[in-house]
């Protein structure tokens, strides 16, 4: 048998039995998103994880990722286009 004195005496950081798991909701905020106060309760914070949430290997995901870019593209580009016209 060996001593006690050649094991390290530094305790053992475990995990955090409290945390919640990694797809409950929320979880794929970013820091500065929560350090603003958005959580996935509000709006702009619900759809910054579920954008968060996305992984690019999946083709489904990346389905997604474009149907949001068209979704919030297109009013910029007809409000653009309105701007040139009243030129």
């Amino acid at each position: 048998m060996t001593s006690g004195d050649e094991y390290d005496d530094e305790p053992l950081e475990l995990a955090d039995e409290l945390a919640d798991p990694v797809w409950f909701p929320g979880q794929h905020l970013p820091a500065e998103a929560r350090r603003m106060g958005l959580t996935h309760h509000v709006p702009d914070g619900a759809l910054l994880d579920f954008a968060g949430s996305l992984d690019g290997a999946k083709l489904y995901h990346r389905v997604a990722a474009w149907l949001l870019l068209v979704v919030f593209g297109l009013p910029v580009l007809f409000a653009a286009m309105r701007a040139f016209q009243a030129f």
